[in-house]
């Protein structure tokens, strides 16, 4: 008691806040590039908000790049070519050794940022741009009617879930299998499919235009978001790689 009161009286006496008032207050900082739309006027509490996102996507989108990298690692290092064993272990051996800040530094200061200017950008396919300020890729423009796909999207999963849980009950009462993946297909593509013809396909993209100084249109994957998502995805594909491995080895042959 004598130690938080003292702390309070002793705060009070240098005009130091305390508690969450700030959470309200104006944040005044930028961020580089955020999930949800952000500005300097936007509050403490919704810059916390703004970050809370940018995580989600991050380990959303990493959790899927890890998994391909870690287990292509994975599997190589099994390989019976010396080469392509070897290697497989540099990569393992190096990633888990580096911390994930100087990985991230890496990817921000010794690849984006030796990358060409926008005048001078790589040509990548479908319309993408990649130079120093980004990554640049056709930015899907919905029209009206849209959110019919998006219905039908959600339709089909359901239909799959209630397809797969019938074709399980059948098994088990008759034995006679059913095509679930196909059909599970058919529904959640299929469906949407449908839905985009008959709401007259109003999808169009926005393609990216280069120019002198910059690029125009499209949309921009900014270098610090990517050095990010490149870093996690790399370092986190290292320890994906050995549980891989280690898998694969702990199942005896046969």
């Amino acid at each position: 008691v004598w130690i938080g009161t003292n702390t309070a009286a002793n705060l009070r006496r240098a005009h130091i806040a305390s508690g969450f008032g700030f959470l309200g207050q104006r944040a005044g900082f930028e961020i580089a590039q955020s999930a949800l739309p952000y500005s300097p006027d936007r509050s403490y509490g919704y810059a916390l908000l703004a970050g809370l996102a940018n995580t989600l996507l991050v380990a959303v989108l990493g959790i899927v790049l890890a998994s391909v990298i870690g287990f292509v690692v994975g599997v190589a290092r099994l390989s019976r070519n010396w080469l392509v064993r070897t290697l497989a272990a540099v990569y393992v051996e190096t990633f888990r050794n580096i911390p994930p800040l100087l990985v991230i530094f890496f990817w921000y200061s010794g690849v984006l940022a030796v990358l060409p200017a926008p005048r001078d950008s790589y040509n990548l396919p479908f319309g993408s741009y990649l130079n120093q300020r980004g990554f640049y890729f056709p930015r899907p423009v919905w029209g009206e009617g849209s959110w019919l796909i998006l219905v039908a999207f959600v339709v089909g999963i359901a239909m799959a879930w209630f397809v797969a849980r019938k074709a399980r009950q059948r098994q088990m009462a008759t034995g006679q299998q059913f095509p679930v993946f196909w059909t599970s297909v058919a529904l959640i593509v299929g469906l949407p499919l449908l839905a985009y013809a008959l709401s007259g396909f109003p999808l169009s993209f926005d393609f990216p235009k280069q120019s002198t100084f910059n690029l125009t249109g499209g949309f921009q994957v900014k270098p610090e978001f990517l050095s990010l998502y490149l870093a996690l995805s790399c370092y986190s594909a290292a320890f994906l790689a050995e549980i891989v491995r280690a898998g694969i080895r702990g199942v005896s042959k046969g």
